[in-house]
């Protein structure tokens, strides 16, 4: 599976689910429904300390899986992206095809 740290640009409905993504000057748009979770990350190596309350985005942080076309056809493309909560900024974390590809 391909790991990244990649910037991208997605748009979102006004319920915040992903509809469509921009990367490397092309824009991909969802091809299945998106599929959301949290991961835990390893805060204690970043922060000093976590304060009362402050969760998501400190302790967690949200993953959309999403398959997507290019332009709407294509082949079906998959990418794991993680939304910063403080500052909204997409990036992509994982693309399964990369690592296939690169075999």
């Amino acid at each position: 599976m391909g790991i990244f740290t990649q910037s991208i640009e997605v748009d979102c409905t006004p319920a915040g689910v992903p509809i469509r993504l921009r990367w490397q000057g092309r824009e991909y748009k969802l091809a299945a429904e998106p599929v959301r979770w949290f991961e835990r990350r390893k805060w204690w190596t970043e922060e000093l300390r976590a304060e009362r309350g402050r969760g998501p985005g400190l302790v967690d942080y949200e993953v959309w899986q999403l398959q997507v076309k290019l332009a709407g056809v294509g082949p079906l493309r998959t990418f794991e992206v993680s939304r910063q909560v403080e500052t909204g900024r997409w990036r992509i974390i994982r693309m399964p095809e990369a690592y296939r590809e690169s075999a």
